[in-house]
Parts: structure tokens; C-alpha cells; sequence
């Protein structure tokens, strides 16, 4: 019997959800044993997230400092013959639960030399939080051999206003008549995505083992190149505020609440003003640097590819 260990956390639900239709043909099957790891902070983050309490988490996203989470019940002993790890994106990191797990002792022993499976479901800007993964995954020694990311419905620009009023309210929407967008991954994708299960348990069943191109045309990721640029100039700017808010105090200092309202600002202003000039601008040069795109997208959707 093929043993699956599917580590996972859902600030809002949403990835439960997730996690629940793409495990189903495995939960299902005679010779797969499936066991879940809910990750549980000692201090677990709100849902919804008030404005403050949400802006401040950023530093520590970025700079991978993550907050205690409770004994995992895994021991780090057992056998998997696959591991999924089920995240969201924060600050185009990590999320700090998945990063604390990551860190444990038990991820250590528990991921060596071991097939893993990464399960993202965001806004829309996966791309440099995965290479965070990669690294972590590197360094424990385990192997990637597959990626599944899920984005939300309501589009690149409409989800920049979807997305946080979900966060902050706990509403998905729509709102405003319907002028912004509900929030969230279409439901249609989550019950689509056990295809991905059902490759899975094939895999199993006729191989023996999963393989790095065992998603391939299943349109396991899409990598949108003119995101590319974005998220590259906003991890550094969350990476160079990050730096000035970590030197003010640590999280939770009232120190830092007149900083990060000035970023609430700025960060309003970049997202209305950088972010589209951005886009527009790659559209515009497309054409000079098509080879250049091309292996861009290459190298971020795999090992699934688009």
C-alpha cells in the first residue's frame, strides 16, 4: 500500500476546500493510505485579518521568521512514499504555518530523500513564493515533483480589490454591484483540480512511483509573464521595509503602526500605479524579448509545466 502524507493550513478555508477535492481520488482508493497534517500556530492567525494585524505579518513573511506552532502529530519517523504540501502565498512568501513547519525538526527527517508535491492556492502571484519553497525543499533534501497553482477568478487588476476585502471583511463578494468581483478560486477549478489525485493514484498504481512529469498537460500552473517584473520589484520592496519595520520592533510592537501606515500608502499607490505600468510595459516589449519570456516561463512552471 502506497503511503501519502498531505501537510496543509487554510487561514479562510479556502484551501481545505482545495485540498479536500485534489485528495479525493486518493482518499478514496483501496492501496493509498492518506494522512492529513493541519498545521496548528500556538497563536493562530485571524480570519478575518484586521487591517494592522495584517500588514504587520509582512516582515516576518518575508524574512521567513516564523511564529511556534503546536507538536506536529507526525513523528518524522514514517515512511511516505509522497508528501503534499498544501500553502498559501502571504507577501509572496510562504505562509508563515507552512514556514514553521518547514522548520521543525520533524520536517527535517520527515522530507529527506522524498518525492513532494506543492499545492498553491493565491490571488494571483505564486511565482517567487515558490522559489522560497524550492530552496527549503533543497535544503531538506526532498525532491519537487509537482506544482499545482490555483488563482483567483476575478483577474490580475479586479483581484487587487477583491482579494484584501475578502481578507479584511470575510466576504468574498461580489461588492459594489458587482463592479468588484467575487473573490477566491472558482469552485469549478477546485472541483477540477482532482484531476491531479486521480494522476496521482495512476501513477501509483501502473509505475509504482510519481515522476516530475506526471502533470504535464494538465494545466497544472500558468505562469502570467507580465507578473513576472511585479513581483520581483515587490519582494524587494517588501524585503527593504520589511528590513526598516524588523529594526523598530518585533511583531506587534506599537512602534511600528505609524511606519506601516505610511506603507499602507505607498503600498496603495505602487499596486494603482507600478503594478499596471509594469504590465503594460512588458505587453509592449514582447515582441524583442519573446526567447527571453519564453524560458522565463519554462523554468517557473516546472517541474508541472503550463
Amino acid at each position: 500500500m502506497k503511503k501519502v502524507l498531505v501537510v496543509h493550513y487554510s487561514q479562510s478555508g479556502q484551501l481545505d476546500s482545495v485540498v479536500k477535492e485534489f485528495t479525493r481520488p486518493l482518499v478514496e482508493s483501496d492501496d493509498i493510505s492518506v494522512t492529513f497534517e493541519n498545521i496548528k500556530p500556538v497563536e493562530d492567525f485571524p480570519f478575518p485579518w484586521p487591517f494592522f494585524k495584517f500588514l504587520d505579518t509582512f516582515p516576518e513573511c518575508v524574512y521567513q521568521d516564523a511564529p511556534p506552532i503546536q507538536e506536529p502529530a507526525v513523528s518524522g519517523d514514517e515512511d511516505f512514499d509522497l508528501i503534499i504540501l498544501a500553502y498559501q502565498v502571504w507577501f509572496l512568501s510562504p505562509a508563515l504555518p507552512m514556514t514553521a513547519f518547514l522548520q521543525h525538526p520533524v520536517a527535517r527527517t520527515l522530507l529527506n530523500d522524498k518525492p513532494v508535491v506543492t499545492l498553491i492556492a493565491c490571488r494571483n502571484m505564486w511565482l517567487l513564493a515558490q522559489e522560497d519553497m524550492k530552496a527549503k525543499l533543497d535544503e531538506l533534501n526532498a525532491h519537487l515533483v509537482g506544482n499545482v497553482a490555483m488563482v483567483d477568478e476575478a483577474g490580475s487588476i479586479l483581484s487587487l480589490f477583491a482579494t484584501p476585502l475578502w481578507v479584511l471583511t470575510g466576504h468574498k463578494g461580489p461588492f459594489l454591484g458587482g463592479l468588484i468581483p467575487k473573490a477566491g478560486v472558482a469552485e469549478k477549478q477546485i472541483k477540477a483540480s482532482e484531476r491531479f489525485g486521480r494522476r496521482i493514484r495512476d501513477r501509483f498504481r501502473f509505475k509504482g512511483e510519481v515522476s516530475p512529469d506526471m502533470f504535464r498537460g494538465l494545466s497544472a500552473v500558468h505562469v502570467n509573464e507580465g507578473l513576472i517584473s511585479s513581483e520581483k520589484t515587490a519582494k524587494r520592496a517588501f524585503r527593504l521595509w520589511g528590513r526598516l519595520l524588523r529594526t523598530l520592533g518585533p511583531h506587534g510592537a506599537w512602534q511600528r503602526k505609524p511606519v506601516l501606515a505610511f506603507y499602507s500608502v505607498f503600498l496603495i499607490l505602487m499596486i494603482v500605479t507600478v503594478v499596471p505600468a509594469g504590465m503594460l510595459i512588458k505587453r509592449l516589449l514582447a515582441p524583442l524579448t519573446r526567447q527571453r519570456i519564453a524560458q522565463q516561463k519554462a523554468y517557473y512552471s516546472a517541474p508541472s509545466g503550463e
